[in-house]
């Protein structure tokens, strides 16, 4: 049976049922159900039955069979609202119950609607979604007197809960349009920014649909349900004949006021014209008031309570921006249950009145303590004034005065059973303002409740200072008594050995309450090792712990457990690089092992048992020298190298010096001087031994004194290249015997000195 089919066959089943019960329902009718009235002139179901504070409308239009517009009064069903205008995809008057919405009605398709519904995207039918019928649109230009509109609405269908999820998901919408918005959906002429859509689940951006708002397990539901806080089950109600519908579901948002928006309720059933889904518009609920009443109380208690003779509270009248540009004249009085002049006091008298450019108007309350027990009393403000727009308005605000109570600090003792370090205390305050304060002296904390150690056996106390707004402080005490018997008496650990996970752990406990639970983990919390008894084996190092629990608490505790020493691998060399042969000493200094075992990287490989030092000869450098120490399955591992460089003479100035030689090896040989001293010296001019000089050979520093005869000193000179010319002060020495000293150093410092006779010659 195809999806048609069944809701056929669903409707059909439905239709038989409500004949069958005809006769009952005659009987219910007029007993707890609301009543609806159609062919009422289109406006007043705008102007009569939706309207309220600070709001004005105008070109209003109806769209659709005059059957689907109506007004209900649900005074008497118990129903969300007292009475207001309803519009349907059927006729209204089959939403009493003892009917059935089965009416079609022949429409044009509505675009808007279509997108409406084909944007449930939690709808998975939501594609096959191209057309609406039976649609219904009432629409009408309203100018607000306020920054803010607000109004009340009640969705309800009759394709609750079976056509969940499905194409035949009725959609409506409430679409405005005017200065400042914009949006997707169709205006008419004069409002070019187009309109958005507001009839949206609160908080979200999903239109209101019987695919959006309905409960757990409805047929084609998801088992959660879908925003079922928003959802009334009326499958057996008799107020109204819809299957389900929403709470009353408030919506407001913001405007420009004195400008003029276009506001359009449209609703239509999607793909079929079977089975009605109904909006019901509160009367008066759709609101721009120009004069907002509220309390503001001092006391703190919120809402509309005032405590007497506690704190005083003040009326505030406010208005927006666009109302606050002209004086307004604000008549007010007072009825209720208390007394003004006993209960309380207003000092200001009416009128109030509030100059242009002022947009608050506070209006002082004093309470008085008259000592009788009256219980709540009202005090009901009514103000009414004439707007800007010369239009009358009428408001009021009812609050509550209540007697003071005397202060009770009721402290909530406790026994515990089991320490869990953080325990949570609590005070049971009441009487006074309802506004308190709290001091615990064992806790930052300023609320009811604080958060305290508790950390052995015994007896606490707790005290606490309550400060009340109007009736100062009271000091009372919260006594917390431990009495935990179950503790973890030992652990005891038996430590693995080396490289082996051989270790275990045990835990010993008493003061059991009940069952008995043992649990051990590890290493940390939440490791890999992890068993529900007291002893845990075959275990590697680390920290374990350790819970015991029984029928009232859980102690938990950590141990480490350890292991034997692993081997140390280390070693140190006499020598890391030498010249070829090189023969170097390995000291093994490890640790925590049995067992060596040393690869030279030159061929040999040797293992022993002991620390003994080993003594190798290296041709060539070892680039990878292993020392492996072992104890059972451990071992570690320690490396090293030995480098063979080059060895020969690195001094330059030796005769067997080799350039490529990196280390010095001693056997430099360097060269020893030698000189020749002439003995004839003939400085004649013929450029023939002209000048006296010395022939040296492997020499560095030479120095020459050259004296006469009688001693005076004739030449003296230093350095490879000194010589005499044959002269004395530029002129020519005479022939004769001259007296040679000489000094000649060589390239190691080695000296040569010698003297001897020099005959010059012409």
């Amino acid at each position: 049976m195809s999806l048609k089919e069944v809701r056929d066959y669903t409707t059909m089943k439905k239709i038989t049922t409500f004949l069958s019960l005809a006769a009952l329902l005659v009987v219910m009718k007029g007993q707890s159900q609301i009543a609806v009235t159609t062919n009422q002139p289109i406006a007043d179901y705008v102007n009569n039955h939706l309207l309220g504070l600070g709001v004005t409308a105008s070109n209003i239009t109806f769209t659709g069979n005059p059957a689907q517009i109506g007004y209900f009064d649900g005074s008497a069903a118990g129903f969300g609202f007292l009475d207001g205008t309803v519009l349907s995809s059927g006729g209204v008057t089959n939403l009493t119950p003892g009917n059935f919405g089965t009416d079609a009605f022949t429409t044009t398709t509505n675009a808007d609607l279509v997108t409406v519904a084909q944007s449930v995207t939690t709808n998975p039918a939501s594609g096959n979604i191209n057309q609406a019928r039976d649609v219904a649109i009432l629409e009408f230009d309203f100018v607000p007197q306020s920054d803010l509109v607000s109004f009340n609405f009640i969705f309800g269908s009759d394709e609750y809960e079976m056509f969940i999820n499905t194409q035949y998901n009725d959609a409506f919408g409430f679409f405005v349009s005017g200065p400042g918005i914009t949006g997707p959906f169709s205006s008419p002429a004069g409002f070019p920014g187009g309109s958005q859509n507001l009839a949206l689940v609160p908080g979200t951006n999903l239109p209101i649909t019987i695919s959006t708002i309905y409960p757990a397990g409805a047929i084609n539901g998801a088992p959660g349900g879908l925003n079922p806080q928003y959802y009334v089950d009326n499958s057996g109600g008799s107020s109204v004949a819809l299957y389900g519908y929403t709470v009353p579901i408030n919506i407001s948002f913001p405007v420009i006021c004195g400008e003029t928006y276009h506001f359009k309720f449209a609703i239509g059933d999607m793909q079929d014209q079977s089975l009605s889904t109904a909006v019901f518009l509160e009367a008066g609920s759709f609101t721009s008031p120009p004069i907002n009443l509220s309390l503001e109380n001092a006391s703190g208690s919120g809402g509309n309570d005032i405590i007497e003779a506690c704190t005083d509270a003040s009326f505030l009248f406010t208005r927006s921006l666009c109302q606050s540009l002209t004086d307004l004249s604000i008549n007010f009085t007072l009825t209720g249950t208390a007394t003004s002049g006993t209960d309380y006091t207003i000092p200001q008298t009416s009128p109030l009145f509030m100059a242009a450019g002022e947009d608050t108007l506070v209006m002082d309350l004093t309470t008085f303590a008259d000592g009788l027990p009256e219980g709540t009393e009202s005090i009901t403000v009514t103000i009414d004034y004439v707007d800007q727009y010369g239009n009358p308005q009428t408001s009021t605000g009812t609050f509550f005065l209540s007697d003071i109570q005397p202060l009770v600090l009721n402290p909530v003792d406790q026994t515990l059973k089991c320490n869990n370090d953080s325990t949570l205390v609590v005070v049971q305050a009441s009487g006074g303002s309802g506004t308190y304060t709290f001091d615990w002296e064992d806790s930052p904390s300023i609320t009811s409740s604080a958060n305290v150690f508790v950390g052995q056996n015994g007896v606490y106390y707790f005290p606490v200072t309550m400060t009340d707004a109007c009736l100062g402080t009271i000091t009372d005490s919260v006594m917390v008594t431990m009495d935990q018997t179950l503790t973890i008496d030992s652990m005891l650990t038996y430590p693995a050995s080396a490289c082996t996970p051989d270790g275990a752990v045990s835990g010993y406990a008493s003061g059991f309450t009940g069952l008995q639970q043992y649990h051990w983990e590890g290493p940390n919390t939440g490791g890999p090792s992890q068993i529900n008894a007291s002893v845990m084996q075959n275990l590697s190092p680390g920290w374990y712990v350790f819970t015991v629990s029984d029928n009232v608490c859980s102690v938990t505790d950590s141990v480490l457990l350890t292991s034997a020493p692993g081997p140390i691998a280390d070693m140190t060399l006499n020598d890391v690089s030498g010249c070829n042969p090189l023969t170097v000493t390995f000291t093994n200094n490890s640790q925590n092992a049995t067992t060596f075992e040393w690869y030279f990287d030159n061929g040999n490989n040797v293992t022993v048992n002991d620390l003994s030092s080993q003594t190798q000869t290296f041709t060539s450098s070892a680039d990878e020298i292993v020392l492996i120490a072992i104890n059972g399955p451990c071992r570690d591992t320690a490396f090293s190298s030995v480098l063979i460089v080059e060895c020969g003479c690195t001094d330059p100035q030796a005769t067997n010096y080799n350039p490529n030689a990196q280390q010095n090896d001693g056997s430099c040989i360097f060269p020893e001087p030698s000189v020749i001293v002439p003995n004839i010296f003939t400085p004649n001019g013929d450029k023939n031994n002209d000048i006296f000089k010395l022939t040296t050979v492997n020499a560095t520093e030479v120095e020459i004194m050259i004296n006469n005869r009688w001693g005076s000193n004739v030449y003296t000179g230093t350095g490879l290249d000194a010589s005499w010319d044959g002269k004395i002060d530029g002129v020519l020495a005479p022939d004769g015997v001259y007296f040679v000293q000489y000094t000649v150093r060589g390239v190691m410092g080695d000296e040569i000195t010698g003297q001897g006779f020099l005959q010059l010659i012409r």
